[in-house]
């Protein structure tokens, strides 16, 4: 049944764009000692939040249209967004950095969408 479990669960994430070793990490760690059907869940809620760090990328860029803070906007940080959308990303230089670490704002999200994923699946036990 173990590895009945680690199939289902290794071909479910199989079409995540962009997927970092960080994510692949944190995936098998918040998924641990789920059942099958718990993975099943898990996985479906993961698959239908999760962000691809390319579309934060492209949001963040849109902050050079003077439309910064999109990308914030996208991962739920609405405070800081509005932040960025009246200060033109701290005058460009919010932006910047957030072009630069795109990358990082995508995981701390997505490993938070994990945590919030496994509570979902246990509840659905």
């Amino acid at each position: 049944q173990t590895s009945t479990i680690m199939n289902a669960y290794q071909n479910s994430y199989a079409p995540f764009a962009n997927m970092t070793m960080d994510e692949d990490s944190f995936l098998h760690h918040a998924s641990a000692g789920l059942t099958h059907n718990q993975v099943n869940t898990f996985m479906a809620v993961y698959a239908s939040r999760r962000k691809n760090p390319v579309d934060i990328l492209v949001g963040a860029l849109f902050g050079f249209m003077g439309l910064a803070g999109v990308h914030r906007f996208m991962t739920g940080d609405i405070f800081l967004g509005i932040l960025y959308l009246l200060t033109g990303g701290f005058l460009g230089i919010g932006t910047l950095i957030d072009v630069i670490s795109y990358r990082t704002i995508a995981n701390d999200y997505n490993r938070h969408l994990a945590y919030d994923c496994y509570q979902i699946a246990k509840m659905n036990s």
